[in-house]
């Protein structure tokens, strides 16, 4: 049995602050697929305001992950992978990062354009980012569901890396994370 090289782990923090993020995410999806369709004097109550909670708790711990890589890096990228791999790898990560980050203020901004309020944490209130009944504010909601969609998207494609690494090349890769 061939000896696997160790793997670069990223620290706690960032593990921790990873699994947050996809405990908040799947829970994001379960409202949003759950919540009421959303029409012209719908108010932002029940599941609907629990979607603009949890939205604004992505925003905020994507923010911190990205302030957190600034300052400390990624540990490299294993050596075993190739060049094309690493391409994929970097883009998708960037991808998800900015997706994580414009889709919760593309919700904001519908939101903020029906004059529901939006905080972080049911605390803080945070500033609209479109005036009442503006069209933008609306047509970014459109945005919103279909940006969604993409990071559903490349979530799986995050996802069948993963399982790529464990299951085919079977290096130490997820290991990572975990």
């Amino acid at each position: 049995m061939a000896v696997l090289p160790e793997v670069e782990r990223y620290d706690g923090l960032a593990r921790s602050l990873h699994w947050l993020t996809v405990a908040l995410i799947a829970a994001q999806f379960a409202i949003a697929w759950t919540m009421p369709d959303i029409h012209r004097g719908t108010q932002a109550t029940g599941l609907i305001a629990w979607h603009l909670g949890v939205g604004t708790a992505i925003l905020a711990v994507a923010l911190a992950r990205l302030g957190r890589r600034l300052v400390h890096g990624a540990p490299a990228a294993p050596a075993t992978l190739s060049p094309t791999l690493q391409a994929v790898s970097r883009f998708t990560h960037g991808a998800l990062y900015a997706l994580l980050v414009v889709l919760p203020l593309l919700g904001w901004a519908n939101a903020s354009s029906r004059g529901w309020p939006v905080s972080l944490f049911g605390i803080l209130p945070l500033p609209a980012l479109a005036h009442k009944g503006s069209a933008l504010g609306h047509a970014l909601g459109d945005i919103h569901r279909i940006a969604a969609w993409v990071l559903l998207g490349l979530i799986a494609l995050h996802v069948l890396g993963a399982l790529y690494h464990l299951l085919i090349v079977r290096d130490r890769t997820v290991l990572r994370m975990v």
